[in-house]
Formats: C-alpha cells, sequence, structure tokens
C-alpha cells in the first residue's frame, strides 16, 4: 500500500486538520477532527495553528494507519476521523 504525506493544513474553520493519502485509485482527502487530536494525541483545547500542527505530526503514525485501515474496508474519496476511530473496544 503506497502512502504519500502531504503538507498538512489547519482548516479554516478550525475543525479539523486535513491531509491528504496517495492510494492506487488515487488521492484520498482525510481529516483529522480537532476533537480527535484533544480526545486522543493531547492537544489542549483553543491550541493554536502551529500546536494543532505539532500535535497532529507526532500521532501521524497512529492517525495514518487508522486511515489506511478504514479505507481498505470502505473505499472513498474523502475521509474524516473522529473520537470513535481511535477509541479502544
Amino acid at each position: 500500500m503506497e502512502t504519500v504525506e502531504l503538507e498538512p493544513q489547519v482548516l479554516a474553520d478550525r475543525r479539523g486538520v486535513m491531509f491528504g493519502l496517495i492510494r492506487p485509485h488515487g488521492m484520498v482527502e482525510c481529516v483529522i477532527t480537532l476533537a480527535t487530536l484533544e480526545a486522543h494525541f493531547w492537544l489542549e483545547p483553543r491550541a493554536d495553528g502551529a500546536r494543532i500542527l505539532k500535535t497532529f505530526r507526532d500521532g501521524y503514525g497512529r492517525i495514518r494507519a487508522i486511515a489506511e485501515r478504514r479505507l481498505l474496508a470502505h473505499r472513498a474519496a474523502r475521509l474524516e476521523l473522529t473520537p470513535d476511530d481511535f477509541a479502544r473496544p
């Protein structure tokens, strides 16, 4: 499975971080919500953009792994990761 990290960006509405994954069927636009970063990656509430991106980059391996598993289960052109995706059963 080929993946390429593209430059992540905080969404204009500050709802999450957008990043992309290259898959065999093309680019998949992914978003991880700020609520997810706060709940599972220790991002403090009302963090500035630089802190949000640092938290995202620090957790990128786990974030990418969850995104890839979701895409293996259900092919999609856009994917949103929420706290439920990271909750342990």
